[in-house]
């Protein structure tokens, strides 16, 4: 894991392998970012010239490297772009984003992969700025290299940055020292996350994701139950062993409790957890099954979310539910015209057994419902159609009330994940009747998406504000990487959840 800490010492006396410095894009050229006056000085107040002798323009994501100046202790100043210059304003410093500010952290952090420290001089005014920066910094510092002869799966081979230093911000103060430990918790388990998404199938089975959730449970104080497969038979989760019943890898629902002793409020999280999706008897086109180990990210988000909750301490009581299961083609599995009981006795026909992710999610749903929390959020890998509709970046949120669907949309936006409110039109629920069962798992092609989240509503307990987030684009990667996003699995979503359950213990939700 990276190193996070703060310093108020000069940049020039801090030794370390690099000074990261942030440059803006100017009407005219290149602008130096607050935080590097310093760095600036040293150039002669030149630094910003230098830049663009050397091609820089301060666009968002562009790292440039080059010599510091002398009397540096450091070798190499490396200046990475914020984008846009502010417009106009007394105090520049405060005008770049967060999310701006994440992004040129994770640029530096994946630049700088084989460096042991680096001292990082971003334009920080508060204690969030500096959290924000942090935050990217850790992520971007990330890689997935348990797999490699060498452990090493980073540009070129080389180990991702150890260490970070963030100028500005006084170690000994109670909100920059609550950012960093902050920004460290959830980092670290959102690359956990991530490490989950990235595993592949023959290791991460429902069971092995299950031993995993039991010991972070065991580390972090957490509760948790784990339903085998006799459990689930017994308690009539029809959805989820409908799903498992072609693998020779049995499903589990893992349920992991976070309680507060003085929390009033309950918030549960539902994840989808398919560890491979095949499609099943209704088996996926040559071409779609390569990246299918990631159809677990939801249940992964979950995961990291609730213990990333317990390592804050926060004043809510929150549940995760991971529902788990491989769907495979084989004599024993489900197949198309079958229809099963689910856990909240409903019955429902599976007209495509690819259509598997909102089968578990249903059990899963009605067995958090049945806790009577005050909101319940799901989250999935669940269509392709979400990904026709909002691209590989931003994800779909659906929900049975509008004020909730605005206020988690708010708490996406707020930690920087792109998402869009998508609607629920009662039209297509009747696209999704059956004459042999209560319901049946498809219905019309078009707005797939959207009768995907009319299904799950069907599953969530009268009067209980549910939202559905639908990580389909964003879940993972396989484009080159951006920002502080690797390629593979990006743990979308996590960051939002630990919103939720920080705006749920304040009491500031919907």
């Amino acid at each position: 894991m990276t190193a996070l800490t703060l310093s108020t010492a000069a940049a020039a006396g801090l030794r370390a392998d690099a000074i990261v410095v942030g440059v803006a894009k100017g009407a005219e050229g290149p602008v130096v970012a607050p935080g590097a006056e310093a760095v600036d000085k040293a150039y002669d107040g030149r630094l910003a010239a230098i830049l663009e002798t050397l091609g820089a323009s301060g666009a968002e994501g562009e790292v440039t490297k080059l010599p510091a100046p002398s009397g540096f202790k450091a070798p190499v100043v490396v200046a990475v772009g914020l984008g846009a210059e502010p417009e106009d304003t007394e105090d520049k410093e405060t005008a770049f984003t967060a999310e701006s500010l994440r992004r040129a952290a994770g640029a530096a952090a994946r630049a700088l992969a084989g460096s042991k420290k680096a001292v990082f001089a971003l334009p920080a005014s508060d204690a969030a700025d500096a959290g924000a920066i942090g935050e990217g910094a850790l992520l971007g510092a990330y890689a997935f290299d348990t797999y490699k002869e060498n452990g090493r799966n980073s540009k070129n081979g080389k180990a991702p940055l150890a260490e970070v230093t963030l100028l500005g911000g006084k170690p000994r103060d109670k909100a920059y020292k609550a950012a960093v430990e902050r920004a460290v918790a959830v980092t670290e388990e959102l690359n956990r996350a991530r490490d989950l998404i990235n595993t592949p199938p023959n290791d991460l089975t429902p069971e092995a994701f299950a031993a995993i959730a039991q010991t972070a449970a065991k580390e972090h104080g957490l509760k948790v139950q784990v339903l085998d497969e006799k459990a689930l038979a017994k308690g009539g989760y029809g959805g989820i062993l409908g799903v498992g019943a072609g693998s020779a890898a049995a499903p589990r629902l893992v349920k992991l409790s976070y309680t507060h002793p003085k929390a009033d409020k309950h918030l549960a999280l539902v994840g989808k957890g398919i560890t491979y999706d095949s499609g099943g008897i209704s088996l996926k086109p040559a071409g779609h099954n390569e990246t299918m180990k990631c159809d677990m990210s939801g249940a992964a988000a979950v995961f990291a979310a609730v213990v990333a909750a317990a390592r804050l301490g926060l004043q809510v009581n929150v549940t995760g539910w991971l529902a788990l299961a491989e769907n495979m083609p084989s004599g024993s599995a489900t197949r198309p015209g079958d229809v099963l009981r689910m856990y909240s006795g409903k019955t429902v026909e599976v007209l495509n057994t690819d259509a598997e992710g909102r089968l578990v999610l249903a059990d899963a749903l009605w067995a958090a419902s049945e806790e009577r929390p005050d909101a319940i959020v799901d989250v999935a890998t669940l269509t392709g159609a979400m990904m026709l509709a909002l691209g590989n970046r931003t994800f779909g949120i659906m929900a049975n009330d509008e004020a909730f669907r605005t206020a988690v949309h708010e708490a996406a936006e707020e930690v920087g994940e792109d998402s869009w409110p998508m609607p629920l039109p009662e039209h297509l629920r009747k696209g999704m009747d059956s004459p042999t069962a209560d319901i049946a798992n498809m219905g019309e092609r078009m707005g797939g998406g959207l009768v995907a989240g009319l299904f799950l509503k069907e599953f969530v307990g009268e009067g209980i504000p549910w939202a559905h987030l639908d990580i389909a684009g964003p879940a993972f990667n396989e484009q080159g990487p951006f920002g502080y996003t690797p390629k593979g699995g990006t743990g979308s979503a996590v960051r939002t959840l630990v919103r939720l359950a920080e705006l749920t213990a304040a009491g500031d939700l919907g």
